[in-house]
């Protein structure tokens, strides 16, 4: 795949590697006001892409915009609502001159176990997983296409290859998996790539994990100790370069991968298989 963005290794070479990186691509990138989205942020801005995120929350990304040194674009918005992640992903172009790549990164899950779950919460979550992803494909294609090619990345989980609880939001992630495959080889003559990253349980201030660690210890470490080959979880930074990767021209020949980031994790939660 040909450079569309003009970073390519001659122009900005970096080491004796000539490693392009992202540097001067445009890129994307929903949920990206904290955890995983924020780190991928903030690794593309300081690695020289244009970068453009939206999340629900207005301050959180007006604080992140005001902690970077380069602009970053952002908007406020639910990426369920009809019409308004179409918009944004109108408007970044707009404000870019073009796209370079996609992240779908906004993701969660709705209800408890599956007896508790009911038709809503399904729904809800296949929304934000599933639905979002495919409708900002689907918005960002003519951009990737008009570019004359690029990169999409669908941020997926460890639950949706290694079965545990909540089902509906395995379920999802799953078919997030299965999507990005599909999509490469339908958009592959556009010289569109799409990937899917599955990250294991990551250490995020606030988060479940993190909670667990810092609340029951003893459990914690009955988790990695049982789970965890390494000895201790993925961090969402290791994530993001992964997904930087992806971004860049380097990985010009993965199309249609699913790429676990998981450090061998086995079960996805303490509850097990």
């Amino acid at each position: 795949m040909r450079n569309v963005s003009g970073s390519g290794a001659a122009a900005h070479p970096s080491g004796a590697t000539g490693w392009p990186g992202v540097r001067g691509k445009r890129v994307l990138v929903t949920g990206g006001s904290r955890g995983l989205g924020e780190r991928i942020v903030r690794l593309l801005a300081a690695e020289g892409a244009r970068v453009a995120t939206c999340a629900r929350d207005p301050h959180g990304l007006a604080a992140l915009a005001g902690s970077l040194d380069t602009p970053l674009f952002t908007q406020p918005l639910d990426v369920t609502e009809p019409g308004h992640l179409e918009a944004f992903v109108a408007a970044s172009t707009k404000r870019f001159g073009g796209l370079d790549g996609v992240v779908a990164c906004a993701g969660g899950s709705h209800g408890g176990a599956f007896e508790e779950a009911d038709a809503a919460d399904w729904t809800a979550t296949w929304e934000v997983n599933v639905g979002h992803t495919v409708r900002l494909v689907r918005a960002a294609v003519p951009h990737l296409r008009a570019a004359g090619g690029g990169s999409v990345v669908v941020i997926s989980s460890i639950s949706g290859w290694k079965p545990g609880p909540p089902v509906q939001y395995g379920v999802a992630k799953s078919a997030q998996i299965h999507l990005a495959a599909s999509l490469a080889r339908e958009l592959g003559p556009d010289a569109i790539r799409v990937n899917a990253v599955s990250p294991g349980s990551m250490l995020i201030p606030g988060k479940r994990w993190d909670r667990m660690r810092r609340e029951d210890p003893e459990a914690f470490a009955g988790f990695v100790a049982a789970e965890f080959p390494g000895g201790e979880p993925v961090t969402p930074d290791e994530v993001a370069r992964v997904v930087a990767f992806l971004l860049s021209d380097w990985s010009s020949g993965i199309s249609g991968a699913h790429v676990p980031v998981d450090r061998a994790q086995n079960a996805p939660s303490p509850d097990g298989y």
